[in-house]
């Protein structure tokens, strides 16, 4: 009679299960590096093998995509607050009130500023939201953006020349210039705006809050060495060692986009 040893993977099954309540959105990989930032050691293969069973792996559509056309990859700043990157999106409340969100990250860290959703986001609104970052995080070199109209008013300009800051505008079609906020868009879509359906302005501004704080501490990002982003940005800046491990989680559970956002 042959002996064999059967393995215990209750934890293993516990701790996926609570990561796929918490992070529906997220994949293998994002999982494996949350437990291992939360100073867990669990060999990745066994973690892989009980993923599988539980039957985990996200599907994706996968849609055709138009080859690249920037010949040269974006540069990465040297340092935080070098290059902001700023976009606009659209989605709409219960009753078909279409509402704007006006998004701002660093492109060193991809640490997203901030994202303001309102109804109408004019010039001068957008000025507001600048001015304030810069007095809460120093003004930056250079501001990548679209070529949308809010940009053209007389008033960016004017601001911005005021300010010393570059506004780099990319060029008619080729969005891969602003391809680092173009990234975080599809992730801000993915885990907000097609996850949700809103009755009103505040839950946008409530659940975008939540999951931007849960973006900028919680989630590994690829390409920041699978480190979070504000973990990047301090082990830069003050040059010591990482101690990986130091990870709080913050519970935040989404609501299918057939449901309403949970009532606080």
């Amino acid at each position: 009679m042959s002996y064999h040893s059967v393995k215990d993977d209750s934890y293993i099954i516990e701790r996926l299960q609570q990561l796929a309540v918490e992070h529906p959105r997220e994949g293998f990989w994002k999982c494996h590096y949350l437990i291992r930032n939360s100073g867990e050691v669990i060999n990745h293969k066994s973690l892989h093998r009980v993923y599988q069973q539980l039957n985990l792996p996200l599907r994706r559509k996968h849609k055709k995509r138009l080859p690249e056309r920037v010949k040269e990859p974006l540069a990465v700043p040297a340092h935080f607050t070098h290059t902001w990157s700023i976009d606009f999106m659209s989605d709409a409340i219960i009753g078909s009130n279409k509402f704007r969100t006006f998004n701002v990250i660093d492109d060193y860290n991809r640490e997203v500023l901030f994202i303001e959703a309102d109804y109408s986001l004019k010039s001068s609104r957008v000025i507001l939201v600048l001015r304030h970052l810069v007095n809460k995080y120093g003004k930056p070199q250079k501001i990548r953006m679209d070529n949308g109209p809010e940009f053209i008013a007389d008033l960016a300009k004017t601001w911005s020349e005021a300010n010393g800051i570059d506004f780099k505008y990319i060029q008619p079609g080729k969005l891969t210039q602003n391809a680092y906020i173009e990234r975080f868009n599809r992730s801000y879509r993915d885990g907000v705006l097609d996850a949700y359906q809103f009755e009103n302005l505040d839950q946008v501004r409530e659940v975008t809050a939540s999951w931007v704080h849960d973006y900028n501490h919680f989630r590994p990002r690829e390409s920041l060495l699978s480190l979070l982003p504000i973990a990047y940005k301090e082990m830069n800046h003050n040059k010591p060692e990482l101690i990986m491990g130091k990870c709080f989680h913050l519970p935040f559970y989404a609501t299918p986009k057939t449901q309403k956002p949970p009532k606080t």
